[in-house]
């Protein structure tokens, strides 16, 4: 019992630390001396912040196991359940926490907003169709009035170096851009990236180079501080932010609306590829759809969406380095013909090529697993020794893993992992990074840096389910 204690007390002060892959190695220390139930729903809790809700389904089933009646494991059974899309499993969970602990306020109110979503869904399914019309080609900016009041950026024209500057200043401040020019920012993008192929083919002179950053995560004041670590972008200093730009974090309309801006301004110098974030049910989950709610309305939300749908899935730069936000696929012999051949206009699929670059992972082990996530696939250095060779490519930049100093090599230096959110959710303690790639050479050269200030907002503000992991 005192060394269950003593691992107890470690691990908990951890998890305060937000040090959650150390919580999990002292929780499963934990469960190698007893299978408890709520060290395992605890387990479960670290797993979904580190995103792995395969993981937290499998502890959270074990908890269950060991113990029907703990509360808790069917919470976070159903938070890791609402990450994956599977809204009405989540649903038969809440509906289990209510039957356990009725009078309980806060479990009836996640019942009931579980519930209504089920329904919207159902209700939004049966009145899609293929005829249905793009919401883009149902705005009419010409009706939407601009007060003399407002005192923030206009946009009289095509966007400018000064428009853009202004804007980060404007919301840096915490201010809203007025809708209409959101919209125009909005609609001018989306022509940009459905105009765009699967794979960007991105050429650097060799006397230039090009800066690679990974997810940002809605943290609008460490996204200002990498361009004012590493300049501006422009025709010189191009950009690839490679997804993951909302969500999580409560400042996500900020990211997105000034990397847009950025897009429309330098449109073949400033590039952005898709990630896992970019989807309906994430945005749901993690906020980006509340947020946007919240400072604009629901038609501006649709309308990100459909842009979303519209975002290139990786890019090859100089013929040499393959970037992709997620990672590898659940079979051999994959190409990037194949990848130009997928239709992506989309939400994000649950499998397929397209799912696996967004949400697979490197492994440590050889060959393919099942994810941690419980979407993608685990795969080796085999894995990715096979996809470079099929490609005649020599390296694999990706995303999606909060690392400590921002980046880490894996796989005998042939995939670096790149993460540009710093302290990440305001718990992890992390590093940011971001790559440099020379032209001549394409060697990567890092940049780390810690989280800057920011205003007291906390992270998931805006989330359907505040506090649920």
């Amino acid at each position: 019992q005192r060394r269950v204690h003593g691992v107890m007390t470690l691990l908990t002060l951890h998890a305060l630390a937000g040090k959650f892959q150390k919580a999990v190695e002292f929780y499963t220390k934990s469960l190698e001396l007893e299978a408890n139930a709520a060290v395992l729903c605890n387990r479960a809790f670290a797993h979904l912040k580190l995103e792995a809700f395969g993981y937290a389904v499998a502890d959270a089933n074990c908890s269950i196991d060991v113990d029907p009646t703990f509360v808790k494991a069917y919470y976070r059974r159903a938070s890791a359940y609402l990450a994956l899309g599977k809204n009405e499993d989540a649903l038969k969970d809440f509906r289990k926490v209510v039957n356990l602990v009725p009078n309980d306020k806060d479990a009836r109110l996640k019942y009931t907003q579980c519930e209504k979503e089920v329904r919207r869904m159902k209700f939004l399914a049966a009145i899609i169709s293929e005829n249905t019309q793009p919401l883009s080609e149902t705005i009419k900016l010409d009706s939407i009035d601009v007060p003399d009041s407002y005192e923030g950026p206009r946009l009289e024209g095509p966007i400018t170096m000064d428009f853009v500057q202004e804007l980060m200043l404007h919301m840096k401040a915490q201010k809203v851009l007025h809708r209409k020019y959101t919209l125009m920012i909005l609609l001018q993008v989306k022509d940009i990236f459905q105009s765009l192929p699967n794979v960007l083919d991105i050429e650097v002179p060799s006397t230039h180079h090009i800066t690679v950053c990974g997810d940002v995560h809605g943290q609008y004041y460490d996204l200002l501080h990498i361009f004012e670590r590493n300049g501006l972008p422009s025709e010189t200093n191009p950009y690839l932010f490679n997804g993951d730009f909302v969500d999580r974090g409560s400042f996500s309309v900020e990211c997105i609306l000034l990397l847009f801006a950025w897009k429309v301004l330098y449109p073949g110098f400033f590039h952005m590829t898709r990630g896992n974030h970019e989807g309906r049910t994430l945005n749901k989950v993690y906020g980006f759809e509340g947020e946007v709610k919240a400072k604009y309305d629901e038609k501006t939300f649709g309308l990100f969406s459909e842009i979303f749908d519209w975002l290139p899935l990786c890019s090859v730069i100089n013929r040499k380095v393959f970037v992709v936000h997620g990672g590898l696929f659940g079979k051999d012999g994959v190409t990037l013909e194949d990848i130009r051949k997928i239709n992506r206009n989309c939400d994000i699929p649950d499998e397929g090529l397209m799912s696996e670059m967004l949400w697979s992972d490197p492994s440590p082990v050889r060959g393919r697993t099942p994810n941690k996530r419980g979407v993608g696939v685990a795969f080796g250095s085999d894995v990715t020794q096979d996809f470079l060779k099929t490609n005649n490519l020599e390296l694999v930049i990706r995303s999606h893993e909060v690392k400590d100093e921002g980046y880490e090599w894996d796989h005998g230096k042939k995939l670096v992992t790149i993460f540009s959110a710093p302290n990440y959710c305001d718990q992890i303690g992390n590093k940011g990074a971001f790559i440099h790639l020379s032209g001549a050479t394409m060697k990567p050269e890092f940049t780390s840096f810690e989280a800057s200030p920011h205003p007291t907002v906390r992270p998931m503000q805006y989330s359907m389910f505040p506090g649920m992991t």
